[in-house]
């Protein structure tokens, strides 16, 4: 059997790379390390492993620019890749729908589509509580 089937749907078994891998379908963006922290809530730690392990898994493409690493959805053409895109995809908004207001919001941070703030910041903290 091969072997990438098996990562990405060992991968995608973990909850929360499977929330942040809808939430790359749904928002069509790429996000950093620091965006993904803030939305999910989770540590640094966490967030660039699950990010890493979905990136190892050929569903992420990363590219670094600047001190930044933006991770977006990998490139796929073949039926299977995109059937698991798809799965994921249609998995109810219900189930996630606090991550993506959040994503949006962190997004709009940006200057020229650039992540310019660190996780936690203060704009940050102020753009949740709606100040």
């Amino acid at each position: 059997m091969n072997e990438e089937y098996i990562d990405a749907l060992k991968a995608l078994a973990e909850p929360h790379r499977l929330r942040l891998f809808w939430l790359l379908i749904h928002v069509d963006q790429c996000i950093t390390v620091a965006e993904a922290m803030d939305v999910t809530g989770d540590t640094q730690y966490n967030a660039s492993r699950n990010l890493k392990m979905l990136y190892k898994a050929g569903l992420l493409a990363q590219k670094k620019s600047g001190k930044w690493v933006y991770y977006q959805l990998a490139e796929q053409n073949e039926p299977h890749w995109q059937a698991l895109v798809e799965s994921v995809g249609s998995i109810p908004a219900g189930e996630f729908s606090d991550v993506v207001s959040k994503c949006k919001k962190r997004l709009a941070m940006r200057v020229n589509n650039e992540c310019v703030v660190g996780p936690d910041s203060e704009e940050w903290q102020a753009a949740i509580s709606g100040t």
